[in-house]
């Protein structure tokens, strides 16, 4: 019998949710003040589920390494947050986006769980609406949305290309209001560096205070992780520059489980690298593919002429480009999946036809769109025979009004104005589905240590549907963890204080001290970043956006040695005492390294192509993801110290409400 209890709940799928909440165990108000209760991380899943637990009535300590949550990676969201309301009346319901969700995850996700996400789906857009986020309105006043990739309907709610940073503010002064009262008491600028186990169940954390360099002990009944993804683990990517998998990885280390950590997201529309200098990459929203064509010119000759600056895109009329997604996906078109339009892009540039110096980029194309808008708008102010010019300002504005502050931020980096020259883009690293694993209540394998939002692995598969993300988060802090939480702490009513004067945290204290001391007294030939850069440089080149089992039984022996070598030479400069960021950067490399080969051993097992991972071998006679019955299943993987060694439990996936079939956008 497998390890793995995902503690699904019997039923028909439509009312598991209902019948489950209507059965588990409850604390009383008056037992929740003498509960506690620590979150780690304080984005949309953190600080969503910390401003919920702290207003029924718990003890909670927020703990991020940011001196806000404001500053929170769930900010950098451009595009928008899946619901399924139906607004737009074109056909969505709860099936379809729970249906889209297993689909678009290449059928290696939950299904329990991911029709449990659909169903709150539409309480986070009024939770939302309630705390003045200003999502788009139509003319009539009514929320609007718009498309994203992989689906066939319009159910994305969003707030210009601003809308994680406005959700972000909301659930922060949900928190802000707790604070207030008391109930959450938040630790910014602090990191946590070990979890605390008493009797086998999480009781609490050693955290670092960043400023001060002070190690300090803080208990409760529980913990949750919401430290979010790991993408950094390829050094570029878009994610914020101190987005880590530390407190994932230290859980792990601690028992609890780590699954399918090859599922990673590169993400079709980020501004293309410019040189080895670069430290991050820019996303540019998924939301533009609504309106925005992708393209790459038909002739190398042309593709040559662009590159030497002989010629613009602009000079090439339509029967020179090949727009590549239309043409291979017509049904779906620019809107295929993530993955799928990745690899698109990285054939067309493998093939010779990227458009940029280093051969990485093609063009994402609004002048279709100003001029069809451009037109629309003229017809409705009564404008006949319209100058090319009327339209051309007419659709550019609406343009502006849709993705304005993405068009700005794109001309800040590239120095083009793309409204008049098409935008370049190129995959690069965005999203890891993988994650910590958790069961039906979000609880890891560590009895009392949870895991949400991009932290664990439990909703999207082998690749997230675009608007995704923002709709897991917040459906698990809002309307999933504060119930099952629940469950469990119920048998903690009576358990008092967790004191921290004991030898388990004088154990995980020494731990973590001692891994400290290590870097500032090692004086070794290297930074901190010439291992996090190499690191990156083998995960891409290997483990990137398509793998096959040399390259990845190279990148796991490179690793290791790689590990091995940042042991003996890593130079960390400074003190103990003060605001180190290469000292708190040296501990997340430090896990990285040992991530980055369970990753590739992870890749290496599964020998099929799903989603994310594309496996060379594994491949359609079109270049399509060979998908293999066999694999369905995920993959967790129990620490034993070094990652080589690491033991693999599978969770079998069982499909009663969905057909699993050869996913196609054609």
């Amino acid at each position: 019998m497998s390890v793995l209890d995902s503690k699904v709940p019997k039923g028909p799928l439509e009312t598991k949710w209902t019948d489950y909440k209507n059965h588990i165990d409850l604390v009383n108000p008056a037992n929740k003040r003498n509960i506690d209760i620590i979150v780690v991380g304080t984005g949309l899943a953190g600080g969503s589920a910390a401003a919920t637990l702290a207003e029924l009535g718990y003890n909670v300590k927020t703990f991020c390494y940011q001196d806000s949550p404001r500053r929170a990676h769930s900010i950098a969201a451009q595009g928008g947050i899946n619901a399924a309301k139906n607004y737009q009346g074109d056909g969505d319901s709860t099936y379809r986006l729970f249906y889209d969700t297993v689909k678009g995850g290449d059928y290696r996700s939950r299904e329990a769980n991911v029709y449990r996400l659909a169903e709150v789906s539409a309480n986070i857009i009024d939770q939302c609406v309630a705390q003045g986020v200003p999502f788009a309105r139509e003319y009539g006043g009514l929320l609007d949305n718009r498309s994203f990739g992989g689906v066939l309907v319009s159910r994305t709610f969003y707030a210009k290309g601003q809308t994680g940073q406005q959700l972000l503010l909301g659930a922060y002064s949900a928190m802000n209001r707790q604070i207030a009262r008391g109930k959450i008491t938040p630790y910014n600028r602090h990191e946590m560096l070990d979890v605390v186990k008493v009797d086998g169940k999480a009781r609490g954390i050693i955290a670092r205070n960043l400023v001060t360099g002070e190690i300090e002990r803080h208990s409760a009944h529980a913990v949750v992780i919401a430290s979010g993804g790991y993408g950094n683990v390829y050094f570029l990517s878009t994610n914020a520059m101190g987005s880590n998998v530390t407190a994932s990885w230290k859980i792990h280390k601690k028992g609890a489980f780590f699954a399918n950590p090859c599922y990673t997201q590169i993400h079709p529309t980020c501004i293309p690298r410019s040189g080895d200098y670069q430290s991050k990459l820019t996303l540019m929203s998924e939301s533009l593919r609504n309106d925005g064509r992708i393209w790459v010119p038909k002739n190398l000759d042309d593709v040559k002429a662009i590159r030497e600056g002989k010629k613009k895109p602009t000079d090439l009329s339509e029967d020179e480009r090949d727009y590549y997604l239309e043409r291979r996906y017509p049904a779906f078109g620019n809107l295929v999946p993530r993955d799928v339009a990745s690899r698109a892009a990285k054939e067309r540039c493998d093939a010779g036809y990227g458009v940029n110096a280093t051969g990485e980029a093609v063009y994402l194309d609004f002048a279709a769109a100003i001029e069809r808008y451009g037109k629309e708008q003229a017809k409705i102010h009564g404008i006949n025979n319209a100058s090319a010019e009327k339209i051309y300002e007419l659709g550019a504005a609406i343009v502006k009004a849709k993705y304005g502050n993405l068009f700005q931020m794109y001309e800040k980096i590239v120095d083009q104005d793309p409204y008049k020259t098409p935008m370049m883009i190129y995959p690069a690293v965005h999203y890891t589905m993988g994650g910590v694993w958790v069961d039906y209540n979000l609880m890891t394998t560590i009895p009392g240590c949870y895991a949400i939002g991009e932290a664990n692995f439990s909703d999207h598969g082998a690749n997230r549907l675009g608007a995704s993300a923002l709709m897991q988060g917040l459906a698990d802090g809002y309307f999933v963890l504060p119930y099952t939480i629940g469950d469990y702490l119920s048998n903690d009513i009576r358990t008092g204080k967790i004191p921290t004067d004991t030898p388990e945290f004088d154990a995980a204290e020494k731990e973590v001290t001692d891994r400290i001391n290590f870097f500032i007294s090692n004086k070794g030939e290297h930074s901190v970043d010439y291992y996090h850069k190499k690191l990156g440089k083998i995960m891409w080149d290997k483990c990137g956006m398509s793998r096959n089992a040399e390259g990845l039984k190279t990148a796991i022996n490179e690793i290791s040695e790689l590990r091995k070598d940042f042991w003996k030479n890593v130079n960390v400069p400074g003190t103990t005492t003060e605001y180190n960021e290469q000292l708190a950067k040296a501990g997340r490399v430090a896990d990285f390294l040992e991530l980055g080969e369970l990753f590739a051993k992870d890749a290496l097992v599964r020998e099929e192509s799903a989603g994310g991972h594309f496996r060379e071998e594994h491949q359609t006679e079109e270049g399509e993801a060979k998908r293999l019955t066999e694999f369905q299943f995920v993959s967790a993987w129990e620490y034993k110290g070094e990652p080589k060694d690491a033991v693999l439990h599978k969770e079998d996936l069982v499909y009663e409400n969905i057909e699993v079939k050869e996913r196609s956008y054609k």
